[in-house]
Order: C-alpha cells, then structure tokens, then sequence
C-alpha cells in the first residue's frame, strides 16, 4: 500500500511542474503538465469516441504519457536536441511503477509499450490527443497575446493521423476558444 500510496503522491508532482515549451514563447505561468494530461484525457476520450475505439485503452495512454516527467522534468525540443529523453523516460518510467502490485505495474508497462510502437488504432488516437491539447493550448496562448505559438500551431497539426483529431483541429484554428463561455456569462433574470 505504501508504494502506492507513493505513486499517487509522485503523480501530484505534476501538479506544480509547469511544461518548459511555454516558457520559451515567453509565457509568464505556463500550464502544468498536470493540466496537459487533464485535458489531454479529455481529448483522448473524445476522439476515441469518435473514432469507435477501446476508450478506457486511450484514457489510460493519456494519463500515464507523462508521468515521468514528475522525476526527470518537461523537456522543451531546443533541450532534446541535446538530451536523448527516449531512454531515460523509459527507465524513469520502468522505476516508477516497479514496485506497483503486478497487475497494474504490467497494465501500465504494456500500455507504455503500445502507445511507444505506435501500432493500434488506440495508440494513434492518444498520441493524437497529446499533439491537440498542444495545439489547442497554442491557440489559446495565441489569443492571449502570445504571437509565437503561431510557429506550433503551422507545424505541429501535420503529424495529426485520426480523421476526429484533424476534423477538431480545423474547427478549433477558425474560431475563438473563449467564445464557449461569453454566451453563459449574461445576465439572465
């Protein structure tokens, strides 16, 4: 109980690491990489819907994506250009959830695995929901003044593959984002 316990605790870590790419771009408070795997799992519930496919498969994908990061830190790509990250999230991964009971420390290892390989239709579509909440977060920091995350968002929708990640993104790069609430935000008597 206690290596779970530890899990969980490790886990909120990502609660108070903010992801380093923002602050390249010159954004002051970055989102944490706790709130990227939110709405990521959002994202990959989504499109695994839209898709027809395993969703509980895709959740679990995108909420484990990152939880390395809790020791080794968000590496923005200017980093990884000198850093092999690959390698060492693996072992940080592999070390996290070791000493978890073996039903769900080889529930994690297997899903790591798959999501990796990039193979099942499951695997796509969390990746996919990995690369929308980044564009979609860039789009946001974009309406808020923040012009660089331009450069993401020409870039990074081509590596979008599931037909619901692409239709979400054309929708979400013509329209405000803040516009969901400006309507809930009146007055009514």
């Amino acid at each position: 109980m206690k290596e779970l316990l530890y899990f969980i605790a490790e886990a909120g870590m990502l609660k108070r690491l903010g992801r380093s790419g923002w602050s390249v771009l010159g954004v002051t408070n970055p989102e944490t990489v706790a709130e990227h795997s939110f709405r990521c799992a959002v994202l990959g519930y989504v499109l695994a819907r839209m898709e027809n496919l395993n969703v509980q498969e895709v959740l679990l994908m995108t909420l484990f994506n990152d939880i390395q990061e809790s020791r080794i830190g968000d590496l923005h790509k200017m980093a990884q250009k000198y850093i092999t990250v690959e390698p060492a999230e693996d072992k940080c991964f592999a070390e996290q959830v070791d000493n978890l009971p073996k039903a769900i420390k080889q529930e994690l290892l297997n899903l790591r695995n798959e999501y990796k390989k990039q193979r099942s239709a499951e695997s796509i579509v969390a990746r996919d929901a990995d690369i929308l909440e980044c564009l979609i977060q860039a789009k946001e920091y974009y309406e808020q003044g923040f012009r660089q995350a331009a450069n993401f968002m020409r870039k990074a929708p081509q590596h979008l593959k599931s037909k619901a990640a692409r239709r979400i993104w054309r929708k979400a790069k013509n329209c405000n984002l803040s516009d969901w609430w400006r309507g809930l935000s009146q007055f009514k008597r």
